[in-house]
């Protein structure tokens, strides 16, 4: 299992893993920037950072499998 991870982190670092490293860049950072909104938002209705971090985490954790499910790896 330990092998597995190191090998595709090989390949991440190499530039080897995915297709098309363009559309990982824009889904991972629109789902960054989802959660950054969704956490401001919170913090301005409720004035408390632990909600605030722990909505802003669960919405972006939410949003990686449906923005990657169409990711193709080479």
């Amino acid at each position: 299992m330990f092998s597995v991870v190191i090998d595709s982190m090989k390949l991440f670092f190499s530039g080897r893993l995915f297709q098309d490293y363009n559309m990982v860049m824009r889904n991972f950072i629109f789902g960054a920037i989802c959660g950054v909104a969704v956490m401001i938002a919170v913090y301005l209705l409720v004035h408390n950072t632990m909600i605030a971090a722990i909505c802003g985490g669960a919405v972006a954790g939410l949003l990686q499998p449906y923005l990657f499910k169409n990711l193709k790896y080479k």
